[in-house]
């Protein structure tokens, strides 16, 4: 793999734009190769660059009970077997300082998760690393604040940095995508990537049968909100994929089918490259007379 900054310069030199796909969570080795493999045949189809996703350890989880994935050593062990055994680039999330050293060995973008955005200490050791650090906006953030969370990593001494619009709480049980906040971003002088599945999460909003509740989602709404981020003009798209959304043990509902991955990347490309929303427009405002 190049160097993190060699790498960077890859990510925002993307066209139309990168992709930052996986499932949620590592389920087992086999099923991780699998998808590594067969995300990995699609995006080389479609001449996309693809940084695979998967989660060693879900810790935020609605219940004690769920699902969580194999834990930090083993999973970064899978982790690193799909990143040599088909030559991709890694992203994977961090809950705990203590995990960014072990992470920074393996992957090549350390993802800081919604609900840790402001966390200093998290970000200054993720940003030690070196690593390409992918911080997502919180759900309870303005866009401004993100510019912040950006600025601790440089001062860690990291450049390696890009913000991700991941929805924002509207009402206690659902998320919104403001389209403004794709342009505010911008504001932290870095690249921007659209969370479109998570996005569309509703957190705590399915009741389970007896006791307690876990996070649904719009899994049917993911290609409005994908359309509209890659027409304003993200650099990166982020989402998670997965072969049996209706048996995944995490965000099931969020997951978008790995057999309608390839139409659906199809025509986001088609719409990023006819779209001109990373060109900033000039607003004239000189008065009109009656000729003009």
């Amino acid at each position: 793999m190049a160097s993190s900054s060699a790498f960077f310069s890859e990510l925002k030199a993307a066209d139309p734009f990168f992709l930052m796909a996986g499932p949620n969570v590592i389920e087992s080795e086999e099923h991780i190769m699998k998808m590594a493999r067969q995300i990995k045949s699609v995006t080389n189809q479609l001449g996309l660059k693809l940084i695979f996703k998967s989660s060693f350890d879900k810790a935020n989880r609605t219940s004690a009970q769920s699902f969580r994935g194999p834990g930090l050593e083993e999973g970064l062990k899978i982790l690193e077997k799909v990143k040599t055994t088909f030559d991709l680039p890694i992203v994977t999330d961090v809950h705990e300082p203590y995990q960014c050293e072990a992470v920074g060995k393996v992957a090549d973008v350390i993802q800081i998760p919604a609900f840790l955005c402001r966390q200093t200490d998290l970000l200054v050791a993720a940003a030690k690393t070196g690593k390409v650090i992918n911080i997502k906006k919180g759900q309870f953030c303005a866009s401004s604040v993100m510019a912040n969370s950006a600025e601790k990593v440089r001062l860690a001494g990291n450049p390696n940095v890009m913000v991700c619009e991941r929805g924002t709480m509207f009402g206690y049980n659902d998320l919104i995508v403001d389209p403004r906040n794709l342009e505010w971003l911008r504001e932290a002088n870095c690249p921007v990537v659209a969370d479109i599945t998570h996005s569309l999460q509703q957190p705590a909003g399915r009741k389970l049968d007896g006791v307690g509740v876990a996070s649904g989602g719009l899994r049917d709404m993911i290609p409005c909100i994908a359309r509209t981020c890659v027409a304003i003009g993200v650099d990166g798209i982020f989402m998670e994929v997965h072969d049996n959304p209706l048996k995944a043990p995490v965000d099931g509902p969020t997951q978008w089918p790995l057999r309608n991955l390839e139409p659906l990347l199809e025509e986001l490309i088609a719409i990023a490259k006819a779209s001109k929303g990373k060109e900033k427009m000039d607003i004239d405002l000189t008065p009109v007379d009656e000729d003009f």
